[in-house]
Formats: structure tokens, sequence, C-alpha cells
């Protein structure tokens, strides 16, 4: 499956400021995010990183600055335009009640086809490689709501999948898998950004997990960044101190040499409110 262009996507955002009504949560941001790589975004509980993903995804509109796709603000393109490039897993998606498995991987082909245009055998073919690459071709004719949550996480990302994005955005994609199906989750979101090219932006709870499947990290404080590049270099006790307010022996993953971040007893405080 190709994204329809050899070059990777180029996401930014200048002089962003976004939020809710009533309350702004980040204020005057500039962020680029390394275009075909994975970036993980991490930080504590109201930090801000929700609100950033959902305003890369236009589910916030910006309060002031803009979001750039290729260096055009996404708010001057179509709805179809903008899905064509952008897909979008939030943190507890659903499908309506009976829905199948390849019911629900097709409407991932809504952005390709225009009012009146019928399905297609390129839709076919998108659709059976997207379940395909994901393992759940077996589970095609499966009602969405029967399956387990590694499945059913499988299963969203073979929607994404299928419209073919440029920018992959996923809120907490391993939220409420056990640690076995984390694993599969971000192992098959690091094999499909390299073979195609994604860029993938993600919020993850899970520090080692971000830090070891993680190009970039994006580290979020108060609606702001405060470290931002390759995990060796910008995950380190200081930050963990700074970010999470939490005491902690940050030391090389003795199997991938990515850091792994143990909390001294007694460090940890009471987390805030998700934003």
């Amino acid at each position: 499956m190709t994204n329809g262009t050899d070059a990777p996507a180029r996401l930014a955002v200048r002089g962003l400021a976004a939020g809710y009504p009533g309350r702004r949560v980040i204020d005057g941001l500039d962020l680029e995010f390394a275009p075909g790589r994975i970036t993980m975004v991490i930080g504590a509980n109201a930090c801000g990183k929700s609100t950033l993903l959902s305003t890369l995804a236009r589910v916030l509109p910006p309060q002031e600055g803009q979001v750039e796709l290729d260096d055009a603000d996404i708010a001057g393109l179509s709805r179809r335009t903008f899905a064509r490039s952008v897909g979008l897993l939030p943190q507890h998606p659903s499908a309506p009640d009976g829905l199948t498995v390849a019911e629900l991987v097709s409407r991932g082909r809504h952005p390709h086809r225009g009012v009146f245009q019928r399905w297609s055998a390129t839709d076919t073919a998108r659709v059976d490689d997207a379940m395909a690459r994901t393992g759940v071709s077996a589970l095609a004719e499966r009602p969405v709501g029967d399956l387990s949550g590694g499945q059913r996480q499988r299963v969203w990302i073979a929607m994404a999948l299928a419209q073919e994005p440029r920018v992959l955005l996923l809120d907490e994609p391993t939220t409420f898998l056990d640690l076995s199906h984390q694993i599969e989750v971000l192992d098959l979101l690091r094999e499909l950004n390299r073979s195609d090219g994604t860029t993938i932006v993600a919020v993850l709870h899970e520090l080692n997990l971000a830090a070891r499947y993680a190009d970039d990290l994006i580290v979020m404080c108060d609606g702001r960044v405060v470290a931002h590049g390759a995990p060796s270099e910008v995950l380190t006790a200081e930050v963990v101190a700074a970010a999470f307010d939490l005491e902690a022996l940050v030391i090389p993953d003795p199997l991938t040499h990515t850091p792994l971040v143990i909390p001294v007893p007694g460090g940890a405080h009471a987390p805030a409110d998700e934003d």
C-alpha cells in the first residue's frame, strides 16, 4: 500500500494557542514533527498532549496560530482533502452495534469516493490489504463488538490504513490493553511506519514503551514542550522530574539500550485530572 506520494508528510504548528471554551491549554507553541518518523508525545495528566493531538486532527480549532501540513494551513483544506492525508485513531473509538470488521475497515475508503461514486476494485483491494497487514482478515465477518481489546485496536488501525493517510494520529493506542497486546500494537505501528513512510504522532502514557518505539520524543508540561528530540537525549531524570514531578532513575534498557525509567519509591505524587 502506498500513501500517494514519495515524500513524507511535513506536519507543524506555528504560534499555536488551543484549548476549550474559557480555558486555554496551549499558548504560543511552535513545533515541527519529523516527516516519516514516529513521534511519541508524553507528559503528565492535564499537560496538553491530548489537546495538541485534537488540534492536529481538526477536532479542535486553533484559538490562535495554525497547524500546517506540507506548509499549508489545514484550516484551508476541504474535509475530504484533509481526510485523504490525515487519519485519526481516538482514545475511545466506537462502532455501531453489529458492524462487522470488513464494514468498519471499508469506512476508511470514504474520503476517496465521491458522493455518487460506486465502490471499486481499488477500494476492495485497499480494504483487503489493510486487513491483511494488520492480521484481521480472518475476522472480516465478525462483529467488531465481539472482539478482544487487542483485536479491536488492530481493526481500527486497519480502517485508518484503508484511508491511506500520510499522517496517522493516535491518542493512547495502548489504553486498556495488556502488555502483550500493547507490544503487538506498537510493533504494528513501527512496521507500517518503516514500510510506508507514514508520519506517525501518538500520545502515550507508558514512558518506557514511548522511549522504546519513538524516533522522536516530545515531553510536555503545562501546555508547553520541555524537551524534544531522540529519546536517549531527552528522557533524563531531570526531565522526568520537571514534567511528571517524579523522582526516578533513568538507565539504558538492557535489551534495546533506550531509556528505562525506574520510579524511586516514595517519589511519586498524586496525578492531576487528564486534559
